[in-house]
């Protein structure tokens, strides 16, 4: 198994959607700077969505334009066809697509079934893949809905099936309200490791029940090597009831390297776009780990 493991932080768009603090243009670009300057190579800068369902995400336009002299590695998130038109026309090179495990979360998220999402999500992939735009397909509640409970395995790995052979860069699983366990994680990712390989993999965990890390791991014993955090643990989905803060990015990297996996994060500098994330957002306490990374690390500064 490779001892490379790729970190994509989500908080400039998952982390900052649901936070009560509307960032400016201005700040939002200082975050994901700060994140690069830590050697976050993914980022997921913003989202190309109503602003009337999410005003945190008005001017990602302006987000990228802002970064178009950095490096590659962002992503943009887009609901439909006209997100997915407005993204290119902003020059985004990366757009992560959702798909839903339940029709009850489609219905919540996106006013349609979980069939009829797909149908969309397959246009814009063929519209990408002739864009040579890379699409990163997302499978939303792949473990349990707040509005229809439990999701079984194999309707995760039908759709992640389709959208493999439909030529998604990346499919990755869910779990949106922070509901599944370590043991569910081992069985779904071993499962589809052992059908598509790991590279086409990735997990995106919320630390609602403080099994974020756990399931990490155990999505990292199938095999796993590519998984979503935030930073400083922003995080919670507007659309889904219960859903905190995502697993944030330093507990991530910090077990990650203490395990011998090589992330290219500098941890050092995460720590300082942790505490400006708390600053900006006045939010968040940062991940479970920051005091004793702090005390670690001889910054016993709190924050502010």
């Amino acid at each position: 198994m490779s001892g490379k493991v790729i970190i994509n932080d989500v908080g400039p768009r998952d982390g900052l959607q649901n936070q009560s603090a509307r960032l400016s243009v201005e700040q939002r670009v200082a975050l994901i700077k700060a994140l690069l300057k830590a050697g976050m190579g993914h980022i997921e800068v913003g989202s190309f969505v109503s602003p009337k369902a999410v005003p945190a995400m008005l001017g990602t336009d302006r987000v990228l334009a802002a970064l178009n002299t950095e490096q590659s590695g962002f992503s943009v998130l887009v609901p439909n066809m006209k997100g997915y038109e407005l993204a290119r026309a902003a020059g985004a090179e990366c757009v992560a697509m959702v798909l839903y495990g339940t029709d009850g979360m489609a219905r919540a998220n996106a006013n349609m079934t979980r069939v009829e999402a797909e149908r969309v999500m397959e246009q814009i992939l063929q519209r990408a893949r002739t864009d040579g735009v890379r699409v990163l397909a997302t499978i939303s509640v792949a473990w349990e809905c707040p509005f229809d409970g439990p999701v079984a395995q194999d309707t995760v790995a039908d759709i992640a099936h389709r959208f493999v052979q439909l030529g998604a860069d990346q499919v990755v699983l869910a779990d949106s309200i922070g509901a599944a366990n370590p043991q569910q994680v081992r069985e779904l990712t071993s499962m589809l490791v052992n059908e598509h390989g790991s590279e086409r993999l990735a997990c995106h965990f919320h630390d609602t029940r403080a099994m974020g890390l756990a399931n990490v791991f155990a999505a990292l014993e199938s095999g796993i090597r590519s998984f979503d955090a935030s930073i400083s643990g922003l995080g919670g989905c507007p659309f889904a009831p219960g859903a905190s803060g995502n697993v944030a990015t330093e507990d991530v990297v910090m077990m990650l390297e203490q395990m011998g996996y090589d992330t290219g994060i500098d941890l050092r500098e995460l720590m300082s776009a942790s505490r400006l994330a708390a600053r900006l957002t006045n939010n968040v306490p940062g991940g479970r780990a920051r005091a004793w990374l702090d005390r670690h690390m001889g910054n016993n500064k709190k924050v502010a």
